[in-house]
């Protein structure tokens, strides 16, 4: 970090509704800091002009900025959307329709109609390619290049865009791949093309197919886009490296996420929940459950001792119907519903209500924004339950159209034969109760219990539902982030560079001499790892590596994280490290068994740090609180009856500051609504603690 000057770190967060910026400078002089956030409309299809019309409207200089990160979600889009490109699939003789077969984890049982979602690669344009490797990498059967020529031409004529590449057993030994990768590289310079094993390194068949693929159809997308937001940036004056957030919690080089786009596909969620974890290590709150509500959808995750959870068991579109599609890709651990501010509220067949998830997108969006929406949204009902105060709706910068907000209640009423107060208090409890939902699944499903948990609420939304569904759950605080509805972005200028490295060694841990080789090897990767960051010119000191062992009970399928201490090794602390197993296995499943354990395979994380600005501390000018109240308003609290609610500012509220619900606190991005017998506090950097009491 230069001492000269002042230090500038911006972030951007491109979402389904809002594209927001967090912005922070420190002077090393005066050790005076500068926070600015902005938040302005996504911009679809050209998300990128949406992150320059947010980097102008923040009145950013960006000649004079030093780090830049950025999370999209131009990944997840452009597959939910079916937006890639036209994509083919070269694949081991024999296993032409792995694709197709995929898993037996049928959904809707009992359903005789249901149907297989259509695989994303068509049968014509998945091709076979003599040659196979054992399950340990030796080969069985040797690779014929001379097939490939007659293919190539064939995926011409079919105008085939991207390539993917994925051959039986390429996590054991990838030299099949690479001779292949390169040959179709020859033949073919303009195609794009990604092979399995620059993904991912564990088995499972069906699996790294899917995701071969995946990041095949999305590379042309991802790689235009990020094009475009260098060359924009470029011609703004940016000059410093560009960042990108990856699915993991991490930032990378723009250069790697090029190469491998489905990295990002959890970009943004994955920046909140570590901004999450990083305010909670600052503040001594390490186990949380995150919850951010945006425009679009709602996400929650687990976080134990300041530890986000990552895993490469990710599904998209898999709900109660639809098996989804895996994407084995380091991702946060997190469970994502469609209930955000848009989310739709609608009337099936037997007059029932429902909300989400459908959403109202950035165009039109909420009936309040008089773009032409005409359908009710969660932001719709707060607002008519004086929740959202019309007057300040989003700072003040749009004017709520309550008449479109009174027609589209009366539609819904004529139909259900309810008033409109009923309709909104139905639409606010069905929304807090698919989100209530979705915290068990990331808590009390996995064993452990909320009332020992403490939830910390972000994004646009999360303050609105956020004291009705700790009281739903037990939970004994409530923590609002300062900037909470940019906090995403402001989890970004905190992340390090990061790699998550999953790899399969399958290992007795009965044989003779079993833990000592595995450390031997375990050693070979750790190496690796270094001198991969090394290679990038990033000093050896600041890299860390974190490893994690994956253990199971013999002949059991799936696997359990264990935890490796720095200075543990398998050889030497393996009855310690079994024993963990036997505690964590409980912990997942009720019960552990008297039976031999296996290793799997591990998961190496490799962080290089980079120079962070760490928040200080808000100055206490000794403001009254009579100063930060804006008056009182009626507000109905939906599960807490109507009541005369105290309004307060949120940017005059200072350290130290207590005060007693019903309230709601008013910030540019964000509403927080206090209920009755809530108590609450403001901490040293500004965050909102609510103590619950009812």
């Amino acid at each position: 970090m230069q001492t000269s000057r002042k230090t500038v770190r911006v972030a951007t967060d491109v979402g389904g509704t809002f594209t927001d910026l967090v912005y922070f400078e420190s002077d090393p002089v005066t050790g005076q800091q500068t926070i600015r956030t902005a938040k302005v409309d996504t911009t679809p299809p050209n998300f990128a002009q949406g992150i320059l019309n947010v980097i102008q409207k923040a009145r950013v200089t960006l000649s004079q900025v030093d780090f830049l990160a950025h999370g999209t979600t131009v990944v997840i889009n452009a597959l939910t959307e079916r937006r890639g490109v036209k994509t083919a699939l070269l694949t081991t003789r024999g296993f032409r329709d792995i694709l197709e077969i995929a898993r037996a984890n049928r959904p809707d049982y009992f359903n005789l109609k249901w149907a297989k979602p259509a695989p994303f690669v068509p049968r014509y344009l998945r091709r076979e390619i003599s040659g196979r490797l054992h399950t340990d990498g030796r080969e069985r059967e040797a690779l014929v290049l001379d097939e490939l020529p007659t293919i190539i031409e064939a995926f011409r004529a079919d105008g085939v865009q991207a390539i993917a590449i994925c051959l039986l057993h390429a996590y054991a030994n990838s030299d099949h791949e690479r001779a292949v990768l390169a040959e179709v590289r020859r033949l073919w310079p303009e195609v794009s093309v990604v092979a399995s094993h620059q993904i991912t390194r564990e088995w499972r068949e069906y699996e790294r197919s899917s995701t071969t693929v995946l990041s095949a159809y999305v590379q042309p997308i991802a790689a235009r886009y990020l094009d475009e937001l260098e060359a924009g940036l470029c011609r703004g004056g940016y000059q410093a490296p560009l960042y990108i957030m990856q699915s993991n919690c991490g930032v990378d080089s723009v250069a790697h996420a090029r190469d491998i786009p489905i990295t990002m596909v959890e970009s943004g969620p994955a920046s909140g929940f570590w901004a999450a974890a990083e305010l909670g290590r600052l503040i001594d709150e390490p186990n949380l459950l995150g919850l951010d509500i945006g425009g679009t959808t709602a996400k929650c995750a687990l976080i134990r001792n300041g530890q986000v959870a990552i895993k490469t068991d990710y599904w998209i579109e898999r709900d109660r119907i639809n098996a989804g599609y895996p994407i084995m890709v380091p991702v946060v651990d997190l469970v994502e519903i469609g209930n955000g501010g848009g989310s739709i509220a609608w009337v099936d067949g037997f007059d029932k209500l429902h909300v989400g998830p459908q959403s109202a997108g950035a165009l039109p969006g909420p009936a309040a924004y008089g773009n032409g929406g005409t359908d009710i949204t969660t932001t719709d009902a707060n607002l008519a339950l004086g929740r959202i105060n019309p007057a300040y709706f989003c700072g003040g910068e749009v004017v709520a159209d309550l008449r479109a907000i009174a027609a589209g209640f009366s539609v819904l009423s004529e139909r259900l034969a309810l008033p409109a107060d009923d309709i909104a208090r139905g639409v606010v409890r069905l929304a807090n109760n698919n989100m209530v939902n979705a915290l068990k699944l990331v808590s009390l499903s996995r064993g452990h219990d909320p009332r020992e948990l403490t939830l910390m609420a972000f994004g646009g939304g999360g303050a609105l539902h956020a004291v009705a569904l700790a009281q739903e759950l037990g939970v004994k605080k409530v923590i609002v982030p300062r900037g909470a509805s940019v906090f995403s972005a402001w989890g970004m200028t905190l992340s390090d560079l990061r790699r998550d490295l999953f790899i399969n060694r399958f290992v007795d841990t009965t044989q003779p001499h079993a833990q000592a080789d595995t450390q031997v090897f375990l050693d070979e990767l750790m190496d690796r790892a270094r001198e991969q960051f090394t290679a990038e010119a990033v000093p050896p000191e600041r890299v860390e590596l974190e490893v994690h062992c994956k253990l199971r009970y013999q002949n059991q399928e799936h696997s359990v994280e264990v935890p490796l201490d720095r200075d543990e090794h398998l050889d030497r602390d393996w009855a310690e490290i079994e024993q963990r197993f036997h505690t964590l296995y409980e912990q997942h499943y009720t019960y552990c068994l008297d039976a031999p354990v296996e290793i799997v395979g591990f998961h190496l994380v490799a962080i290089a740090r980079i120079d962070k600005l760490t928040p200080e501390a808000l100055p206490v000018t000794g403001r009254t609180l009579e100063a930060a109240r804006k008056g009182h308003r009626v507000v109905d609290y939906a599960t807490d009856g109507i009541h005369d609610a105290t309004l307060y500012d949120y940017t005059l509220l200072e350290p130290q500051m207590c005060f007693d619900g019903p309230a709601i606190v008013e910030d540019a991005g964000t509403t927080v609504v206090v209920h009755p017998q809530n108590r609450v506090q403001v901490d040293y950097l500004g965050n909102l603690h609510i103590t619950i009491n009812g």
